[in-house]
């Protein structure tokens, strides 16, 4: 054979060698492509999980909060208007329970000397399946934080989430006269201060009384069993 003949044969050769490189590039760039495709668009969207909120600097006023109740007791969880509460007031509406700071506290609410009850499924709207960090699964008085941030939580913000009016001088649609009035305890003694600013601490004993003083409740709850768990 000779130079040109060889020359040709090796041309033809390096050409077809040269054609699966090219093919296996493309084929590495598109697999390439799919894969950052996939990994962007399966990834968890910030829609499914709120970053945690903070509520320094959110001022409430709890008379005009979305669904307040203003009127007597019994005072039912008010869920129609959660979603826009929670927003008023700071909070996260969560697809799930948070886990940065998990704490349990007990509160006895009392108004003219009776018992009133404290909803379950404060803070849970089941159909529309968000829970706030602050919440009740049962009635049984145990308030849960379940939270996405480490921050204080107060009373006044329970009562925002559960949806009634709560501050200094009313709960619900009884306000202060000069007869009778809101006392609040912690662990069996006088808290003082406002008493929306009280902090939800840990396996705290929190009564809520309004009334004359004849009439609240004997003695002073200072504890509570919680259930295994809590």
């Amino acid at each position: 054979m000779g130079k040109s003949s060889s020359n040709k044969a090796n041309r033809s050769s390096g050409s077809s060698q040269s054609k699966p490189r090219r093919s296996n590039t493309i084929i590495y760039i598109v697999a390439g492509a799919l894969i950052i495709f996939a990994v962007i668009y399966f990834s968890p969207k910030q829609a499914h999980s709120p970053a945690p909120a903070s509520t320094a600097g959110v001022v409430v006023d709890p008379d005009a909060l979305p669904g307040i109740q203003t009127g007597p007791d019994p005072w039912p969880s008010e869920i129609v208007h959660l979603r826009d509460r929670l927003k008023a007031i700071g909070f996260p509406a969560l697809m799930e329970e948070g886990s940065a700071l998990h704490s349990h506290q007990h509160i006895d609410v009392y108004v003219h000397g009776n018992a009133v009850l404290v909803p379950s499924f404060i803070g849970i709207n089941t159909v529309e399946r968000f829970i706030s960090p602050i919440h009740t699964h049962d009635m049984s008085g145990e308030i849960h934080i379940e939270s996405p941030s480490v921050q204080t939580y107060t009373v006044g913000q329970f009562f925002d989430v559960w949806g009634v009016r709560f501050n200094s001088k009313c709960i619900g649609g009884f306000c202060e006269d000069g007869k009778n009035a809101i006392r609040v305890y912690m662990n069996g003694q006088p808290a003082t201060g406002d008493p929306r600013s009280i902090p939800l601490s840990d396996h705290a004993e929190i009564v809520v009384a309004f009334g004359t003083a004849e009439e609240l409740p004997k003695p002073i709850p200072s504890e509570h069993k919680f259930s295994p768990g809590a």
